[in-house]
């Protein structure tokens, strides 16, 4: 079977699967005896498994089979969970990524079969302290009655209960749910007993909940069974809507459908629903449905005509999304024509209005299907911070806020690395060790804090810590120390331009490397990356306090809100997300400042850019004016003054990038087009400060 149409949809719900079994392990550390999380691990480790074989990578199939055999063992309650056992497992995720990770690089798994993880996995089975036979027959429920069990059967109907197993349907029976008992036996004449054993699995599992099979769900897989098997679930359906699914399966020959109750007495009740050729089953469906209302079990009211609730989402390719904006970026276009065409007439005003409603909800409607929330990446962070406590011997906790704060898809997929360098940054450099936390009087634990919030047209997010804060004056020490400056330039910094230092490419504090950080390679790429989606940092950092990273990042990388100015008989755009205000200055009132022009705007001296300076554009005369127009910019809590001939106007600026021959050109975010046909440059503001 050709498999290579479905690898996309593998490796997207791969990577779902497996941040999801991240996150329920870490809430099995904390609550090691929860049933439902236990169960749901189980479930998409096995799903995860048969993903794996279905499209023959048998490598990762075979890690997440051991896996599986760990956790069906502490499922059962044979092996309990520790915080050993949960680097294990751990590891098994992260190798299973790297699977994901080589998949979607090359199309292929790769050689590497983690052999010590799997021998590792073996190792607990062998000495996971599994219960002894008398403690468990002491703590077993008989299943099925055994004067209603065929004799032909023998001890196959007779299975027992253990105690979690006893747990998972009591609670089942209390919330109105009920438990059953399914002996199926596929056709002797069937080539696919496996394949149709999986297709029974697979039909009940979407109906409820499966809490045991027999034989095991491996040896089905493998056709080590008759051509009998039995699965136990728990289920709000009722027994005769069992019945006709899985008697519904192609070759399915025979089926039993048995209530189980678990009462007082342990006493059980079974209504056997057999069918032996297909001709039967109608006939004994019929049978059933006709049965007195009293012999069926009975609804809850909470139940009674509700439908489940269904998932809504659709998985869209990003590319799909990414020629429907190019679609209403040229609408946005055309509607700026229309605009420059049409002036003067008062009946195409009305139209270009009309127009500009339609393409602006249409922008935004396109807009909201591309947005997705930064919990997407914020859910990889509790696994990192577990693990960077037990690898640095800190106590630290990671505390969210704003996950549901959303941000376009293309930034998401880039802010993530960026993260987890600031993250590590603050356990390593930040957090201090618990005995000086103590000493200072902090709270031995420390706290490493991610927050996200929306901020007009910028999305923020803040990386914190409650621990020692930057040193400024080491900081400083360490950039004379490694010929960064000079003690001179070191003395005439300011602490912000110190702390500036840290995103220099190759400079680091730390005295000694470590695998967590220590190699100067983290800030620099940070803020590269942050720049290169249109974005800025600042810090902001409080000796033995603690120290904040402020990350904004512009809300989409599209179509943005502009203003129009025109500088040397040219037009450029400005983001409007970057502008405080714009005033008119007279130029007695610009003063200068270690030869800088400045002017001094409510009691803030804010430095004036002459834009020609920068963009290297040479006037054919020099000007002179009386006034000068200046818009005021921002970069976090810096303010610059840009010096400009005149304004045109606010418009929606679809954002064009300048093509692989000329690249990234400086001061430069992109291009955009006008209504009048003329290609107008986009200033990058943060590269000019």
């Amino acid at each position: 079977m050709d498999t290579s149409q479905y690898l996309e949809i593998f490796i997207e719900e791969s990577k779902e699967h497996l941040q999801s079994l991240n996150e329920t392990l870490l809430v099995l550390e904390n609550s090691p005896d929860e049933v439902d999380m236990i169960n749901s691990v189980f479930r998409v480790a096995h799903t995860l498994k048969g993903m794996a074989g279905t499209m023959g990578f048998k490598r990762m199939n075979s890690l997440t089979h051991n896996m599986e055999n760990v956790l069906a063992e502490i499922r059962t309650g044979n092996i309990h969970i520790t915080p050993e056992l949960l680097d294990i497992l751990f590891q098994c995720l992260d190798a299973l990524e790297q699977y994901v990770e080589e998949i979607t690089n090359t199309g292929n798994e790769g050689e590497e079969a983690y052999e010590s993880i799997i021998s590792q996995l073996n190792d607990i089975l062998k000495n996971g302290g599994t219960t002894s036979g008398a403690a468990k027959e002491s703590s077993a429920t008989p299943l099925l009655s055994p004067e209603k069990t065929d004799e032909s059967k023998g001890k196959a109907n007779k299975t027992e209960l253990n105690e979690y197993e006893k747990n998972i349907i009591k609670k089942a029976n209390e919330s109105g749910m009920l438990a059953f008992a399914l002996r199926v036996k596929i056709d002797e004449k069937s080539m696919l007993k496996a394949a149709r054993a999986f297709i029974v699995y697979k039909t009940l599992e979407d109906m409820g909940e499966i809490i045991r099979t027999e034989p095991s769900t491996q040896d089905i897989e493998e056709e080590k069974f008759d051509q009998e098997f039995r699965i136990f679930i728990v289920t709000e359906h009722d027994k005769e809507q069992l019945f006709k699914e899985v008697s519904s399966v192609s070759e399915v020959a025979e089926v039993e459908v048995d209530l189980i109750e678990i009462s007082d007495e342990l006493a059980t009740e079974e209504v056997p629903a057999v069918i032996q050729t297909p001709a039967a089953k109608t006939v004994e469906l019929e049978k059933a449905v006709e049965k007195p209302k009293a012999a069926q079990p009975a609804q809850s009211k909470g139940d009674s005509g509700s439908k489940p609730k269904t998932n809504t989402t659709v998985r869209v390719d990003v590319e799909r999304l990414d020629n429907l904006m190019n679609l209403v970026s040229e609408l946005i276009i055309v509607k700026n024509g229309l605009e420059t065409v049409g002036k003067g007439s008062q009946n195409a005003n009305e139209q270009i209005e009309y127009l500009e409603r339609i393409t602006t909800n249409l922008h935004e409607s396109v807009m909201k299907v591309r947005m997705v929330p930064v919990e997407r990446v914020f859910n990889r962070f509790p696994r990192l911070i577990r693990d960077l406590s037990r690898n640095l011997n800190k106590k630290m906790e990671l505390e969210m806020s704003g996950e549901e704060t959303e941000i376009d898809r293309t930034v998401i997929d880039e802010i993530g690395d960026p993260l987890v360098h600031l993250i590590r940054n603050s356990a390593d450099h930040g957090l201090e060790k618990p005995e000086v936390r103590i000493s200072r009087g902090k709270d031995e634990v420390g706290h490493v804090y991610l927050d996200a919030y929306q901020d007009g047209n910028n999305v923020v997010i803040e990386v914190s810590d409650d621990g020692n804060g930057i040193d400024v004056e080491r900081v400083r020490a360490k950039a004379i120390e490694k010929g960064a400056i000079s003690e001179e330039e070191a003395a005439a910094m300011k602490d912000n331009e110190v702390i500036g230092l840290l995103f220099r490419p190759s400079f680091s504090t730390a005295e000694q490397i470590s695998d967590v950080s220590g190699r100067g390679v983290g800030l620099d790429v940070v803020k590269t990356k942050i720049e290169s989606l249109g974005g800025d940092i600042e810090v902001k950092t409080e000796l033995t306090k603690g120290s904040k990273f402020i990350i904004r990042l512009p809300l989409t990388l599209a179509i943005i809100q502009g203003l129009m100015v025109e500088l040397a008989g040219e037009k450029y755009a400005i983001p409007l997300s970057s502008i405080q205000t714009i005033e008119d200055v007279d130029i007695s009132e610009i003063k200068y400042v270690q030869n800088e022009e400045v002017i001094h705007l409510r009691n803030k001296v804010i430095p004036i850019c002459h834009l020609e300076k920068n963009l290297g554009i040479v006037r054919q005369e020099e000007q002179t004016r009386q006034k000068m127009t200046v818009v005021i910019v921002n970069r976090g809590e810096k303010l610059l003054a840009l010096a400009v001939d005149s304004l045109i106007g606010q418009q929606e600026v679809v954002i064009k990038n300048l093509g692989q021959f000329l690249g990234d050109v400086k001061n430069i975010a992109g291009a955009t087009i006008l209504g009048n046909g003329e290609v107008a440059l986009i200033l990058d503001v943060n590269s000019l400060f």
